[in-house]
């Protein structure tokens, strides 16, 4: 095991370069991801074992490289929504939307996707699809509309959402607490062009699925008839949860004065439902509620993210994303506009690859590095609404591009709707090109 004394040095079986090691898992396992023929999580922590096995990591650097706010976050949603879900409040959602809709499935596919842009915003995109994707689920199979055009509009809306403010996505958080940007910064820079992106995505998933689909008389008026407060089965425990994910929320919103980072935060709100659930019960009562609410966790997704932060550490230490970055930057030859444009341009194409995270955490030191160079820290603010954008939008351009995306695909994959890696990459790849395309519009017109 190797002290702490100085940065983690990498020692390959028979005197391999690292970074060839390193990269050869990577696309080994992105590869397998892409194939289908092995579960992502197993393809990931396959890998991670791997990097550790050959020594491209030792086990305190692997640990390192997990991101365990993100991983704490999603967690903690995962079960609050299991037990918020008990007492029917996302039916009651579902019932009132599809309603207020008249059971126009073009209608609640604009409307849903609006809602999970806004709270995108407001908490993070993460959160938010916890959230809509169980209510869009129990509407569609009402309506007997096919849920997939749904699920794939709200990832889309929630990361374009998540761009606009600091808590919306990770690289967001990265970029304002590395460089001190407040909420109201990231809101005043990003929210005109993110408002602009998801209208033109409305638009296009409208032509796409939306035009075309159409649920049947007989459908919307079952939905008509239903009575929306039927739904709640448990108001006590609705009360609860309400109140719960209502601190959740405001502790999102006010992370900064809390001094906490958004996984405690939910991780807290969490345990405090699951205690609310459980008191006045008896002891194997509240073993098989606190069964149940872990039961609902998404492991699959949880453990690939886990193995996939593992493998993309050893790629870092082993200096492939300085690399990619360093090139980058050397290429533009110090020109302000060349070079904004080429961090929004590449963060998005590898955003779209590998996971933004890491990516986002390189490239800050080596933008802050290019001060004097363009008359110090004030003259970087191109950059960094460049990186946020490609990082953040870019996501949308592969499955395991953001958290937000794995996660929609692991609740659908549970309830039979099957998410192919080719298939969203098909529809998704070109979409997120022209919200990067929008984004080269507006930093040139309003920055550069």
């Amino acid at each position: 095991m190797h002290g702490s004394a100085g940065p983690f040095e990498p020692h390959i079986w028979f005197g391999l370069d690292p970074l060839w090691v390193s990269t050869a898992i990577l696309v080994v396992v992105y590869a397998t991801i892409m194939s289908e023929k092995l579960n992502r999580a197993i393809a990931a922590l396959v890998g991670a074992g791997v990097v550790l096995l050959v020594g491209a990591l030792d086990f305190p650097e692997a640990v390192k490289g997990i991101d365990w706010n993100t991983i704490a976050l999603l967690t903690g949603m995962m079960i609050l929504v299991a037990v918020t879900r008990k007492c029917g409040v996302f039916q009651y959602v579902a019932i009132v939307s599809a309603q207020w809709s008249k059971g126009n499935p073009a209608m609640i596919m604009i409307l849903l996707s609006t809602v999970t842009a806004v709270f995108s915003a407001l908490l993070d995109n993460v959160t938010t699809v916890l959230l809509v994707a169980p209510v869009t689920l129990a509407l569609c199979k009402e309506l007997e509309v096919p849920p997939y055009p749904f699920l794939f509009a709200e990832i889309f809306a929630s990361n374009i959402g998540g761009t606009a403010t600091l808590i919306g996505d990770p690289p967001n958080i990265l970029i304002g607490s590395l460089v001190g940007l407040s909420f109201n910064d990231f809101v005043y820079n990003l929210t005109p062009v993110v408002v602009v992106v998801m209208a033109v995505q409305l638009a296009m998933t409208h032509l796409l699925w939306g035009r075309s689909m159409a649920a049947s008389d007989a459908a919307k008026a079952r939905i008509m008839a239903m009575k929306a407060h039927s739904a709640i089965v448990d108001p006590r425990l609705m009360k609860k949860s309400l109140w719960v994910l209502g601190v959740v929320i405001l502790g999102f919103v006010a992370q900064r004065q809390l001094h906490q980072e958004p996984g405690a935060i939910a991780m807290l709100g969490a345990a405090v439902l699951m205690m609310l659930d459980a008191l006045g019960h008896p002891p194997e009562t509240q073993s098989e509620k606190t069964v149940h609410a872990f039961n609902e966790v998404e492991w699959i997704t949880i453990f690939f993210f886990v193995g996939l932060f593992v493998v993309i550490r050893g790629v870092e230490v082993a200096g492939l994303l300085k690399i990619l970055a360093d090139a980058m930057l050397t290429a533009t030859g110090g020109d302000l506009a060349l070079t904004a444009l080429a961090i929004l341009w590449a963060s998005a194409i590898l955003s779209a690859i590998i996971d933004n995270i890491p990516f986002v955490a390189t490239m800050i030191p080596l933008i802050k590095e290019m001060a004097p160079a363009f008359g110090g820290p004030e003259g970087l603010m191109p950059l960094w609404w460049s990186l946020s954008l490609g990082a953040c939008l870019g996501g949308n351009g592969s499955l395991i591009g953001a958290s937000a995306n794995l996660t929609v695909a692991g609740i659908a994959e549970r309830n039979g709707v099957p998410f192919r890696f080719l298939t969203f990459l098909k529809y998704a790849f070109p979409m997120m090109l022209v919200s990067i395309a929008i984004s080269h519009v507006y930093v040139w017109w309003r920055y550069l």
